[in-house]
């Protein structure tokens, strides 16, 4: 009976067992109810947190944006003040020769160059009166715009006399070219398509610069005068007058004022356009050849008395100047040092170089302040280095060399090319820079 009942038991309880379901089945459905309404109350706090999260990044985002802009309106800020200095001299080292590139297209030594500012492009222009359009990755002529000659100037498009200076915009837009023959020539960049010629000097242009983020020409003469000029409206501006002697070159950055060089004045001056002012400043013992703006506060000269000469535009005489700076030719007693025939800077950095007829292109480190200037390396060229560009990369150099001097048929290097040599400047890698800042 006991098991019978035992057995009854458990039999009896059979039934019941879909109850005991039931009753674990009702618990579990109200827990999917549960389930079902937590899931809403999760995913809508999920949408929140997310909403939070997406909230937080835009904020960091905008911070990070403000920061950015912050940075570059302080570089900006900088490199109006000539306060900006980017410290790179240190990491350059010497090309290997067999890197350097000849690009032969001239007959005649080349004068002058510029390089088109995203640095895919060299323009460059001789004594043969000609223009050629190069690509510097491949080393081809993109165009080029013959020279004419004397007596020609009515038929022929292009320059009939020796070209002696030539500038690009900031944009790439306008090209500018100077000659012997009192001209200056306007030219569509990219088409190489020319515009307009201006006239007016009573002499030849020696030096063109356009103002940085403008159409803003400025030009230097022999006729001892610098013109400012509208290229946009095609239009004549104003005419400054200082210097005693020949202007031999001119440089301007993005502030409206112009830098020049006096020659045989052995001036250097600074013309503040705005103002109708001009400073003068005074240093080399000769004739002052060349110039370049390294910032907005600092510039780098060169004269034929051998010497290189660094300026602040807040003082009259050089913070340093090197003499012989690329040596001595002649025998003992009647040694001359070499001519300075130009000098490039790399914006708003701390590298110079500097160009003679020594068979040498001389690269420079700024000290501290500008205060001193420290020889890094030479590169072998041979020939009149008569203009020389820094890339705005600052990955390469362009040297335009010729047999003779740019302004003039003193000397002649018989096995000089006339030509453009592209110099690449090689850095070393980050990770030593990473080592030495630490």
């Amino acid at each position: 009976m006991t098991s019978r009942h035992n057995e009854e038991i458990s039999s009896d309880s059979e039934p019941d067992s879909p109850a005991v379901e039931k009753k674990v089945r009702v618990p579990e459905d109200e827990e999917i109810e549960e389930t079902a309404q937590e899931k809403k109350l999760r995913l809508a706090k999920l949408y929140l947190e997310q909403l939070r999260e997406e909230e937080e990044e835009k904020a960091e985002q905008e911070d990070f944006e403000k920061d950015l802009i912050a940075g570059r309106l302080q570089e900006d800020v900088l490199e109006q003040r000539g306060k900006l200095q980017r410290f790179v001299a240190k990491d350059y080292q010497p090309p290997d020769i067999a890197d350097i590139r000849l690009l032969r297209g001239h007959q005649l030594p080349v004068t002058c160059l510029v390089i088109s500012p995203d640095d895919k492009q060299v323009f460059s222009a001789a004594k043969d009166c000609s223009i050629i359009k190069w690509e510097v990755e491949s080393g081809k002529k993109l165009h080029t715009i013959a020279g004419g000659r004397k007596g020609t100037e009515d038929r022929h498009v292009g320059h009939t006399a020796h070209i002696l200076c030539m500038a690009i915009s900031s944009d790439g837009k306008y090209l500018a070219t100077g000659d012997r023959n009192k001209l200056i020539m306007i030219w569509e960049a990219v088409p190489c398509k020319h515009l307009y010629t201006f006239t007016g000097h009573r002499d030849a242009v020696s030096g063109l610069s356009f103002r940085k983020g403008t159409h803003q020409l400025y030009s230097a003469s022999h006729d001892r005068s610098i013109k400012v000029w509208n290229v946009d409206e095609n239009a004549y501006v104003e005419t400054l007058f200082g210097h005693q002697d020949v202007i031999t070159g001119l440089d301007s950055l993005s502030r409206e004022r112009c830098v020049t060089t006096g020659g045989r004045d052995r001036t250097v001056r600074v013309w503040k356009i705005a103002e109708e002012s001009q400073l003068v400043f005074n240093g080399h013992e000769g004739s002052i050849d060349c110039i370049q703006l390294i910032n907005e506060e600092h510039m780098v000269t060169g004269a034929d008395d051998g010497s290189i000469a660094v300026w602040s535009v807040g003082k009259k005489k050089p913070l340093v100047t090197v003499k012989q700076a690329h040596g001595c030719h002649g025998d003992g007693g009647l040694e001359q040092p070499y001519w300075i025939s130009s000098v490039a800077a790399l914006q708003n950095s701390d590298t110079v170089a500097s160009g003679s007829n020594n068979s040498k292109v001389q690269l420079w480190k700024c000290g501290e302040g500008f205060r001193n200037l420290q020889p890094l390396f030479s590169i072998p060229l041979t020939g009149f280095v008569n203009s020389l560009k820094f890339s705005n990369s600052g990955n390469f150099l362009v040297a335009g060399v010729g047999q003779e001097h740019r302004l003039g048929r003193w000397w002649r290097i018989k096995e000089a090319k006339n030509g453009l040599y592209i110099i690449p400047l090689k850095k070393q890698n980050s990770e030593q820079d990473i080592t030495r800042s630490k």
